[in-house]
């Protein structure tokens, strides 16, 4: 099969879909393969078995509590110890994400904050899990502007979120990232790199803070310090998140095309239900529509019925499948998902395993073919095509691009759990971003172009398609388990199904599935991060694909921040994922040790 047949999937997903969600036939056995061998049937799995990755042990939570630790996931150490600091102050989770997202905004400005947007999942015991939508629309005149910036719902969602669910302060929550744009802060690795590429705006080389006194951008450990971005968090501190849309942050702002202030006035962020599906032994929850959260659940609802939990991961065959169950999950977002505001959006269908169980046998028959089925085996359609290994070349269309974006997840001690992503789009908010206040507006409804479709089109108080996808695990009895996201724009989807894939089809710790290495079909070329193997070479031979070798601290495949709960043991597990500078902490909740 060449990859015609990949791109063929992705239209038939649209197709089936919009018809009626008859009984499906039985998912027959992949080619070559025996009965039994990858037939989709998931590994028994305790709910929330403790990884090999956890911490010291604990004492059984006291009587009330859900658990002994608390814990924050997110992009860089400055900001996962914001969020650490107001659990420690007796803060909730909501508390702690408002925090940690606010102190991203300070030391990653090229991914997140106050001028772009996001979502975020809240779960927990006894808790109805809930999704905030606060990310960028289009303004009341219809218009987008060259820089493709929307109306930015990052203050108005946060606010919100703590407002019906965190238990301190606003400016107690906003305290921490204050101090850190005032005082300032080491500058990474990946920061000195993002301010040395060609992908933020001009308007950056006129930004004295974030150059030294030659005039060369920041170097790797120089002190950042942004004291206007300090001084718009403290108004919005004392003045409260309104002075963002009706105050005089307000006023500043509709000096930027594409920004007016009845549009600002008007903005709302959303709480909607998140979609979910039933995974294996778990329910997977995801962001709800215009984000792919459905396609994320229908991925893993077609990777585990074309039986990937028989393959190995990294071989073909789990290459393979999984590449299949992405091309077809990636038809649902371009044809199928738009803003629910304004287009019919067939949740319930793209996450009902049955539909996705006949659309899996129908890629797996537009993927069989005489060459991919002549060798004999539980690997089959991975085996040898003569001379295949001789035509592998490398890429040379258009290459999977480095994502962007940034994730964070916080747990605290009665197991309230918050998975949040934020963005401004591209890195910088674009080539065309402005920077106001001390940060840079989002690019966000540039989206409607990228991702052209009748189901999103630009209108009024419409919101684009986009590729985040904050997502939670659920056990039987609808407790968090898993929290998790990442960043990594078109590439998130694919990213996490990954992670969940291992982690909850075949057992895997969540440090190894963090770790293990990813790859990602776009436009037949499959980047991957390791040399593939004689095997994986013959299958991309095979099914016409173009190689792209990445590194991993390329930014193109993200940076996972994901925390485990065990609610037996009182635990919580963290990975830290080091393609980027993400870090993890979990400290006891009773006497703060970490």
């Amino acid at each position: 099969m060449t990859s015609i047949a990949f791109r063929t999937a992705s239209a038939l997903v649209a197709a089936l879909l919009l018809t009626s969600c008859s009984a499906p036939s039985p998912v027959p056995n992949l080619p070559g393969e025996a009965d039994g061998a990858g037939s989709g049937a998931s590994a028994s799995r305790a709910p929330a078995a403790p990884s090999s990755a956890a911490t010291s042990p604990t004492m059984e939570p006291e009587p009330g509590q859900q658990l002994q630790q608390h814990a924050v996931a997110a992009a860089h150490p400055e900001a996962v110890e914001a969020g650490m600091d107001i659990l420690a102050q007796g803060g909730n989770a909501a508390d702690a994400a408002v925090a940690t997202a606010f102190a991203v905004a300070v030391v990653e400005p090229y991914a997140s904050g106050i001028g772009g947007g996001g979502s975020a999942i809240l779960a927990g015991p006894g808790r109805e899990p809930v999704s905030f939508d606060y990310r960028e629309v289009v303004a009341q005149d219809g218009r987008i502007p060259d820089s493709g910036t929307g109306i930015p719902g990052f203050v108005a969602g946060l606010a919100e979120l703590h407002a019906e669910h965190g238990d301190l302060d606003w400016d107690q929550v906003l305290e921490p990232a204050i101090g850190l744009a005032g005082d300032g802060f080491p500058v990474s690795e990946f920061l000195s790199l993002r301010l040395r590429s060609d992908f933020g705006p001009a308007s950056i080389e006129g930004l004295n803070h974030y150059h030294d006194a030659s005039g060369d951008p920041l170097a790797a450990g120089d002190r950042l310090v942004q004291r206007d971005l300090a001084q718009t968090m403290a108004s919005l501190a004392q003045e409260g998140p309104e002075s963002f849309y009706t105050g005089g942050l307000a006023a500043e702002l509709t000096r930027v095309d594409g920004l007016d202030a009845d549009s600002l006035a008007a903005y709302e962020p959303e709480q909607v239900v998140p979609v979910g599906g039933v995974v294996g032994d778990y329910e997977v929850l995801s962001a709800a529509p215009p984000l792919p959260g459905a396609a994320l659940v229908q991925q893993l609802q077609l990777a585990e019925a074309l039986g990937i939990d028989g393959h190995e991961p990294g071989s073909p065959g789990y290459v393979d499948r999984l590449s299949e169950a992405w091309i077809a999950a990636e038809g649902s977002v371009k044809h199928l998902i738009g803003d629910p505001d304004f287009v019919d959006v067939p949740v319930d269908r793209i996450t009902d395993p049955e539909a996705n169980a006949r659309i899996a046998e129908q890629v797996n028959l537009l993927a069989g073919g005489a060459d991919a089925s002549a060798s004999t085996g539980p690997d089959a359609r991975e085996g040898a095509v003569p001379g295949a290994g001789d035509a592998l070349v490398q890429a040379t269309g258009q290459p999977v691009t480095a994502g962007n974006t940034t994730h964070l997840t916080v747990v605290d001690q009665d197991g309230f759990t918050v998975s949040m992503t934020n963005t401004l789009t591209s890195f910088w908010g674009g080539s065309e971003s402005e920077y106001v206040g001390g940060f840079f507006l989002n690019n966000q409804l540039s989206r409607f172009a990228t991702e052209e479709s009748e189901a999103n089109q630009p209108e009024p108080g419409r919101k684009s398609v986009s590729w985040s996808a904050p997502s939670m695990v659920l056990d039987d009895q609808g407790r968090p388990v898993l929290g998790l996201g990442s960043p990594g724009g078109h590439q998130i989807p694919n990213i996490l199904t990954g992670v969940l894939v291992a982690w909850g089809l075949r057992d895997a710790t969540l440090q190894e599935a963090v770790d293990a290495p990813r790859f990602h079909l776009q436009d037949g070329v499959l980047a991957v991060e390791e040399e593939p193997s004689p095997e994986l070479a013959e299958l991309i031979a095979a099914r016409d694909w173009e190689l792209q070798r990445t590194e991993r601290d390329q930014a193109i495949f993200g940076s996972v921040q994901a925390l485990e709960i065990n609610y037996e043991t009182g635990q919580i597990t963290g990975a830290r994922d080091n393609r980027r500078e993400a870090d993890v902490a979990i400290a006891d909740s009773r006497t703060g040790a970490e």
